[in-house]
């Protein structure tokens, strides 16, 4: 699989230019941080441990422990992380929901507002923060256990690993698109009952805070499917909610695919999103997870009904949140769509 085609961490991951790429070629039974060492001497040894442990060496979207032994296969993705990320990641008393937890995963509905993983600008009271604090065997794991990511401002369903061997399997499944993630979105426009957008994604060359639609060497494939739920108005202009199912997890995979269609979601400013005083952060919710248990491997579906801060836009437009939902929960099953997936 080449470096264009494997898929990032997960949907929101901001993968900035210092982002660094290793191949392992020759390196075969070397193990993981004795390699980094070799090839990255200007960092110490006990920082790029430190690195292996926050999760920040992945390979294919698996994040690899320091005790991994390379096949010499491998591409490797090193995060750099700034001197501010050492104190960053400790255990602190943040408010998050569990929907469910066994001895392999926790499914979290997150609320919007809550930022997932530390980072510039918000280096505490992150969810993975929160984790360490509730569950203190989290502490161990890459990440303390998260296999994707959601923007701050985007609401709902989490997979979250208690385990290694958990998460290298969950993590197999977000590489191989297995894992189904549907969201839920009210976009600007009388959208297409059904349209896909199969366009690469990259960093935006001109505002680098954004992604955009970028062909040639600075885009990865990305893939996503729309279906549209119901129709209406506000504010006097046509909106449309819609399903959204990813195929792949690219940044903002979801809102540069509807802004590339001309339907931004509502309420988001970064994406050119139509404002409304009901709409306090971008209009997206994860409402529906489906994975293979890690203990087990049988099918699992999780689902999350449209977010409270969200339900004055419904109403406003006279769309029934519950048989919106219904209709989601059919939007996928048609045969040509389950043969492509």
């Amino acid at each position: 699989m080449s470096a264009a085609d494997r898929p990032s961490l997960d949907e929101d991951e901001a993968t900035g230019p210092g982002l660094i790429t290793l191949s392992a070629a020759g390196a075969s039974g070397e193990r993981l941080d004795r390699f980094l060492a070799q090839q990255l001497p200007q960092y110490s040894r006990s920082r790029l441990q430190r690195w292996i442990e926050l999760g920040a060496v992945s390979w294919d979207e698996r994040v690899l422990g320091r005790r991994h032994r390379l096949a010499g296969l491998e591409t490797l993705t090193v995060e750099p992380q700034p001197l501010e990320a050492e104190a960053a990641f400790g255990p602190e008393p943040v408010d998050f929901d569990v929907i469910h937890q066994d001895t392999d995963l926790l499914i979290i509905d997150k609320r919007p507002g809550l930022v997932v993983h530390p980072g510039s600008g918000n280096w505490h009271g992150t969810l993975l923060n929160g984790l360490m604090h509730r569950f203190k065997s989290q502490s161990v794991l890459p990440r303390a256990g998260i296999v994707h990511r959601l923007d701050k401002d985007t609401s709902g369903l989490m997979v979250v690993a208690r385990s290694e061997s958990a998460m290298a399997l969950l993590a197999e499944q977000l590489a191989s698109r297995s894992m189904g993630r549907r969201y839920l979105a009210l976009v600007q426009g009388a959208v297409a009952d059904r349209a896909e957008v199969d366009e690469p994604i990259g960093r935006d060359l001109v505002q680098r805070i954004r992604m955009a639609v970028v062909h040639g060497s600075g885009g990865r494939s990305a893939r996503t499917v729309f279906r549209k739920l119901a129709q209406g108005a506000l504010n006097g202009r046509a909106v449309s909610l819609i399903e959204c199912r990813l195929h792949t997890g690219r940044t903002h995979q979801i809102r540069v695919h509807l802004k590339h269609l001309g339907a931004p979601i509502v309420g988001d400013a970064l994406y050119g999103g139509l404002a409304d005083a009901r709409a306090p952060r971008q209009a997206l919710h994860a409402w529906r997870l489906e994975l293979s248990h890690p203990a087990d491997a049988k099918r699992r579906v999780w689902t999350s009904a449209w977010p409270p801060d969200l339900m004055p836009l419904l109403e406003a437009i006279d769309i029934d949140p519950v048989d919106a939902l219904r209709r989601a929960s059919r939007a996928f099953d048609d045969p040509v769509e389950t043969a492509r997936s």
